[in-house]
């Protein structure tokens, strides 16, 4: 589970800065688009590199001069650099963010077949990740396996006698399932009423669409993508061995759950209020709001029985759990388990689950063309597992103390802006500027990568066995955040790996966070002046501090802790 339900990033910032965006459907909130040009999506032949490549932060090559600034001036600035950069095949969208992640990948590529190789010296953690990467990469070992890797999980929950035993079932497997999709999601996070301390957090999930809206909205659309996904699961079930004849069955029955589910959970908007998300309660209320989920037996299957006090984000979600565990027949429930254990899996496995759960989630959700290459999405996995280990290897060749000096002069000189920003405010009373300027001087500022390392010591890395690999990563990230509860929050550790371009704001933490990745040209050039750096980089330093002082991050005082917000303007006469 993710630390923090409260981290902003840049992702949407970003898609405005020399960016094609584009159509094919909207549902859910999500526009899915096409290249408002026309342009033609580009399949391109990438190889590992050895060096990131130079593109300079300013770029009179990027302009269209042929286009009329006074009719179209985005087209002026940006034309020529959308005509050069066609949005790629693998990609339902394009910028110089992307581009520039494109090209980290490419280069970590380069360092992971480096660092594969098993008669070159390696360190350990150089032998963890090329291993990891070894074993992804090894496409005939990974389609000789085909569905094996499932069979196990397939063969406990044809072994469940009674739907008393779906605590123990989940218990053991949320530790080796990421995210919150079957089920629900258990992990651990800071106390919203007391942010030095970290809590055991259980949240709503459960669902196999990405929003709550996709199953609620009654637009055509919305009801053509039900369809569509019924009709995905349909076809899973079958590459799991089961009759044409039953899986249109199944697939329904599941439908059915998970929107039962989605009706009782919340909206995108009622999440972004913090209140609606923190609900603390003992064992005792726990139990009481579901009485036919065992959660001693949930416990204990974790490693952690002695948990006694818990942050339920959605109790309403909870009670349709239990009442669904008192409706849905013992078939259902292991139909709607073995759904959510191929769904998990698909990508790990032989082509005929990775096509398939590309063909939906990719291609009909997002409008996507093409599968990424096998090397990007085993560069991701090793980020995404071991993304510290990786990170120590790319900052070594990319991040050196100048560029992360100049970075933090420039997060501190913004500050500096802000704070004379928030003193002239003439709408903000005495007392809350002053609470506003608490909580500006408190933001730490964390650049470029972490001070002390995560140490994968303790997780077991196989050469040739990746689905292995995959599962005990897994299950090392679950107990790593689970172990955290009853503790002092680490306010050293990060939410992103190095390589990310990317950053963030951290309301409990009051933080933000740029690793090294999106401090590389173009967006952050240490070849040219502080200019155009300020026009980039600095504008998302800005960003990211504005989201300590937004509807989210205001509610949060200097320490991260929840409370009234207390950012109120002074009566105006109009």
């Amino acid at each position: 589970m993710t630390r923090s339900p409260l981290r902003l990033g840049l992702l949407v910032f970003a898609t405005l800065l020399l960016a094609q965006t584009q159509p094919p459907s909207t549902t859910g909130g999500e526009t899915l688009q096409i290249s408002p040009s026309g342009s033609a999506t580009a399949k391109v032949e990438k190889h590992p590199l050895q060096s990131l490549p130079y593109t300079p932060s300013l770029d009179l090559n990027s302009m269209d001069r042929t286009a009329d600034p006074c009719g179209d001036f985005y087209q002026y600035v940006c034309g020529s650099w959308m005509k050069n950069n066609p949005i790629p095949s693998d990609q339902a969208s394009w910028s110089v963010y992307a581009k520039l992640a494109d090209e980290n990948q490419q280069f970590l590529w380069g360092l992971l077949e480096e660092v594969s190789d098993p008669g070159r010296a390696r360190n350990a953690s150089e032998r963890k990740i090329g291993d990891y990467f070894q074993a992804c990469m090894d496409e005939p070992a990974i389609e000789k396996l085909g569905a094996a890797p499932l069979q196990a999980g397939l063969g406990e929950i044809a072994a469940l006698k009674s739907k008393a035993e779906l605590g123990m079932y989940l218990g053991q497997e949320h530790l080796a399932l990421r995210g919150s999709g079957m089920l629900f999601g258990f992990g651990s996070n800071q106390d919203f009423a007391d942010a030095t301390q970290v809590i055991a957090f259980a949240v709503a999930g459960g669902l196999g669409l990405p929003d709550r809206d996709y199953y609620t909205k009654t637009d055509p659309k919305s009801q053509q993508i039900r369809d569509q996904y019924v009709a995905h699961m349909q076809k899973m079930y079958v590459l799991m061995g089961d009759p044409v004849s039953t899986a249109a069955g199944e697939a329904k029955a599941v439908m059915s759950m998970e929107t039962a589910l989605a009706q009782k959970s919340l909206t995108r908007v009622q999440k972004r209020e913090p209140h609606n998300l923190f609900h603390k309660m003992d064992r005792v209320q726990l139990k009481a709001l579901t009485p036919d989920f065992d959660w001693d037996i949930y416990l204990d299957a974790q490693g952690f029985a002695g948990l006694q006090t818990f942050n339920v984000t959605e109790p309403e979600f909870y009670q349709e759990v239990d009442r669904l565990i008192q409706s849905e027949s013992l078939d259902d429930w292991k139909t709607y388990l073995r759904w959510h254990l191929v769904h998990a899996w698909a990508p790990y496995l032989s082509m005929n689950f990775q096509q398939e759960n590309f063909d939906f989630y990719s291609h009909t959700l997002r409008g996507v063309t093409a599968m990424e290459p096998r090397w990007k999405r085993c560069v991701r996995w090793v980020d995404r597992d071991l993304g510290e280990a990786l990170g120590q290897v790319f900052v070594a060749k990319t991040f050196g103390p100048d560029v992360k000096a100049r970075t933090v002069k420039m997060t501190r000189e913004i500050e500096a802006a802000m704070e004379d920003d928030l003193k002239d405010l003439p709408w903000m009373g005495p007392e809350t500027k002053q609470q506003a300027l608490d909580k500006l001087h408190s933001i730490v500022n964390k650049i470029g990568y972490p001070d002390k390392w995560r140490d994968y010591s303790s997780l077991e890395i196989v050469r040739g066995d990746f689905a292995g690999n995959v599962r005990r990563s897994a299950i090392f990230e679950s107990k790593r955040e689970l172990a955290k509860i009853g503790k002092p929050v680490d306010r050293g550790e990060w939410g992103m790996t190095p390589p990310t371009v990317n950053a963030y704001y951290d309301s409990q933490m009051n933080d933000i966070n740029f690793p090294a990745g999106v401090l590389q040209p173009p967006l952050f050039d240490p070849k040219m002046d502080d200019a155009p750096n300020y026009g980039n980089t600095g504008g998302t330093i800005g960003h990211e501090l504005t989201h300590g002082f937004d509807d989210e991050g205001r509610q949060f005082d200097a320490k991260g802790n929840l409370r009234e917000s207390r950012w109120r303007s002074r009566p105006r006469k109009f």
